[in-house]
């Protein structure tokens, strides 16, 4: 029994070494695998760090940022909150582990797992039969929700909602899955094609959860009922709540804090000192505007500063087949959120106030 244990912990002080950025997050997830799953943790705990990377991708220029104690605020009891951003956490990096299980099935890395073959030779479609290598989807929700959903072990709403949210993040691997085929025929005549199931990319799917996210649900409770804890009232309450809740929607119990501003207690930042954009090419409209979200709006100014960067630049073909560039030292101009005179930041934090919270 000691030994076991000794076992899981030192896999999961080797992995959060390695994936140090998402060590708060790994260790929670091995602790939680049944011992004789022991080998798939190392795909546990980076599926884990991909989908918390993922999270900080998709949300690399809004108020709340994804900062790397945002997976430790919603599994730890003391402060288990159920905002809307906690609600993307728990499905991204679900969906996460899901798929990094799933593509490593496949990929032949587990002795017991394999492609799924169990539908091939069945008819597909009109023109189309299964076949191939389908990516083994049952096997990684089968094992993730072993690790993943382990972490809620209480019967409370919060939990009931973290393990509705978990769900949502598999289903979004699921429905992103793509269709590929290959042709059969005389002459590549395409007369009837084989094909199969594969995952989407992984950034497809934090694309699919970030729309889930901005339609996310705020759950209305019953708070005398909610009050009675894990009591059948309680229950009740719940289960008429979530009886209306569709299967793939992301859902939320609390409004979210002001991200503008810095508590040390929540794990929030604020925005002084992030970086915004203003020009540059292929921005899209909601990184254009991330300076007035970030810095105007909570009542901070944008400060331009420049910095000297090494690039390669006058590059040339040379026959063949290389291409030499020489590096060249370039002044780039950054914008940061900087705090304003107290003076000029009154109006500003009042309008702010008076618009109402933004992400």
């Amino acid at each position: 029994m000691k030994r076991s244990t000794f076992l899981i912990l030192s896999i999961a002080g080797l992995c959060s070494a390695v994936l140090h950025a998402a060590a708060w997050s790994v260790n929670n997830f091995l602790m939680t695998g049944p011992k004789a799953y022991l080998t798939y943790s190392s795909s546990v705990a980076a599926g884990a760090h991909s989908g918390m990377e993922e999270c900080k991708f998709q949300f690399g220029w809004e108020r709340w940022n994804c900062p790397e104690s945002a997976l430790q605020l919603s599994t730890h009891n003391r402060l288990r909150s159920a905002t809307r951003e906690t609600s993307f956490v728990h499905a991204i990096s679900s969906a996460g582990v899901m798929y990094t299980l799933t593509r490593n099935c496949s990929m032949g890395d587990f002795e017991s797992c394999g492609c799924d073959d169990s539908r091939n030779g069945r008819v597909g479609g009109r023109g189309w039969v299964w076949g191939g290598c389908s990516d083994n989807v049952e096997f990684g929700e089968r094992i993730s929700k072993l690790f993943v959903d382990a972490l809620e072990t209480g019967h409370d709403t919060r939990a009931l909602i973290n393990l509705h949210n978990n769900e949502v993040g598999r289903l979004a691997v699921r429905n992103t899955m793509n269709r590929a085929c290959k042709c059969h025929g005389v002459s590549g005549s395409c007369s009837i094609q084989t094909c199969w199931l594969q995952l989407a990319e992984f950034r497809e799917i934090g694309n699919y959860l970030k729309i889930k996210y901005d339609q996310a649900h705020k759950l209305e409770m019953d708070k005398r009922r909610m009050r009675a804890g894990n009591s059948a009232d309680s229950r009740g309450a719940t289960a008429e709540t979530f009886h209306h809740v569709h299967p793939t929607e992301l859902v939320f119990l609390e409004d979210s804090p002001d991200y503008c501003t810095r508590n040390a207690s929540l794990g929030h930042h604020g925005t002084e000192g992030r970086e915004c954009l203003q020009t540059g090419k292929n921005l899209s409209q909601w990184e254009k505007r991330s300076c007035r979200r970030l810095c105007t709006e909570c009542g901070l100014r944008v400060e331009e500063r420049r910095t000297e960067v090494v690039a390669s630049c006058n590059c040339k073909f040379h026959w063949c087949c290389t291409v030499r560039c020489e590096q060249c030292q370039q002044l780039v101009a950054k914008h940061f959120c900087a705090r304003r005179d107290t003076a000029a930041a009154a109006p500003n934090h009042i309008k702010r106030r008076n618009k109402g919270h933004k992400r």
